[in-house]
C-alpha cells in the first residue's frame, strides 16, 4: 500500500486537517521570514561595505563632513553601518573636539543598540515556531489516536484496519510538526548567527571611527605643546 498524503487530507477527521493546516500555516510564514531576512540583510551588507569605501575616502582626508554627507545618501538607506556612523559623524561634525567625540560615542552606541531589532526582525516568528510545532504536531497525534480508538469501538475490534487511519494521521502530524520546528530552528539559528555578526562588524566600525577622532585631536594638541 502506497502512501497517499491527499488521500490521508481527505479521510482525516477535522480536527486532525485544522492542526494539519496551521502547521501549513507555520511553515509558510517560516518561509517568508527566510526570503525577508535573507534580501534585507544581503542588501544591507552590500551597501554597508561599499558606504564603508566611500566613507573611508573621505576621512582619509579628514573630510567628516563629507563623510556625513555620504552615509546620508540615498544609495546607502539599507546599510546599517551608515546608520550607526551617520549618528556619530553628525556629533562630531557639531563639535569636533574630546567633547564631541564622546557625545559621537555615545550616539554610535545607541543607534547600534537601536538597530539591532531593525536586523532581527521576523526572527521571533522563527523562534516560536521552533518551540511550539511540535506541540501543536502532538495535538493532531492525540486527535488522530482519539480516531483510532473511535474506529476500534465501532468496529467492535483491535484489528489494523479499524485503527490504520487513526494511527496514520498520529504519526503524519507528528512527523510535519517537527518539520516546521526543524525548519525553524535551522532558520533562527542561521539569522541569529548573521546579525551577531553584524553586530561584530558595528562594534569594530564604531571602533575604528573613535580612533580616526582621537587622531583627528592629536594635531591641534601638538601645536598647542610647542
Amino acid at each position: 500500500m502506497e502512501f497517499n498524503l491527499v488521500e490521508l487530507m481527505h479521510e482525516a477527521s477535522g480536527p486532525v486537517i485544522l492542526i494539519m493546516l496551521v502547521m501549513a500555516g507555520m511553515a509558510v510564514w517560516c518561509m517568508y521570514v527566510f526570503v525577508d531576512r535573507l534580501i534585507a540583510l544581503g542588501r544591507a551588507r552590500k551597501q554597508s561595505r561599499a558606504l564603508a569605501e566611500a566613507v573611508g575616502a573621505s576621512l582619509k582626508i579628514g573630510d567628516a563632513a563629507g563623510a556625513l554627507r555620504t552615509c546620508q545618501d540615498d544609495r546607502f538607506k539599507s546599510a546599517y553601518l551608515g546608520h550607526v556612523l551617520s549618528a556619530g559623524l553628525n556629533e562630531y561634525v557639531q563639535r569636533p573636539d574630546s567633547h564631541g567625540i564622546k557625545s559621537a560615542e555615545r550616539a554610535m552606541a545607541g543607534a547600534a543598540v537601536n538597530e539591532g531589532p531593525e536586523l532581527r526582525k521576523g526572527l521571533s516568528i522563527l523562534a516560536t515556531t521552533g518551540a511550539t510545532a511540535p506541540f501543536v504536531g502532538l495535538v493532531g497525534t492525540i486527535f488522530g489516536i482519539i480516531n483510532a480508538f473511535q474506529g476500534m469501538a465501532e468496529s467492535g475490534s483491535g484489528g489494523l484496519a479499524s485503527v490504520s487511519a487513526g494511527i496514520a494521521e498520529a504519526l503524519v502530524a507528528t512527523a510535519i510538526g517537527i518539520t516546521v520546528a526543524i525548519i525553524g530552528v535551522w532558520l533562527f539559528n542561521y539569522f541569529t548567527a548573521r546579525v551577531e555578526s553584524i553586530m561584530t562588524d558595528l562594534e569594530v566600525a564604531s571602533e575604528e571611527f573613535m580612533d580616526w577622532c582621537h587622531k583627528q585631536l592629536l594635531p591641534p594638541l601638538e601645536e598647542a605643546a610647542k
